[in-house]
């Protein structure tokens, strides 16, 4: 038959190595090891890699909710930025193929009514210099017609 036996290890038997009673003092080695790791860590990780490490903090289907609503909003903002690109698109080539030659045509149509206004203008003008003149004429001759001969 087999018997057993109890081995205790030496490990448990002998005392750890640790601060002596000698020493009075407190030392806080926990927050110097911590200050070194936290600059260990700093230079290892990214804001990134902190702020995807706390996703675990949150419970999975708060984060769906979020997740679902910036995707809502985001797709949102994109379809309203696609169709006013296109509305703009539509309304500034409308603006081009009717505009420009509307203006131009208004302008062409204004140049024709100055010519017209100018053409009047000059005709009246001769109207009433041939008109003074004939009158002025016609006051001479009466003139030299009311003087006697010599």
């Amino acid at each position: 038959m087999v018997e057993l036996v109890e081995v205790e290890d030496e490990s448990f038997e002998t005392k750890q190595a640790g601060p002596s009673d000698e020493d009075d003092y407190y030392t806080d080695t926990d927050s110097e090891i911590s200050s070194d790791d936290e600059d260990n860590v700093a230079d290892e990780e990214s804001f990134a890699e902190r702020l995807l490490a706390l996703r675990d903090m949150v419970p999975p289907t708060t984060r769906s909710y979020i997740s679902n609503k910036v995707e809502t909003t985001t797709s949102w903002i994109k379809s309203g930025l696609m169709f006013s690109g296109k509305t703009l698109w539509v309304v500034s080539t409308s603006a081009l193929l009717l505009g420009v030659p509307w203006a131009l045509a208004f302008a062409e149509e204004q140049q024709m009514v100055e010519m017209e206004k100018e053409m009047r203008m000059r005709e009246a003008g001769e109207g009433l210099l041939s008109g003074s003149a004939a009158g002025n004429l016609n006051a001479q001759l009466g003139a030299q017609q009311s003087q006697p001969a010599l």
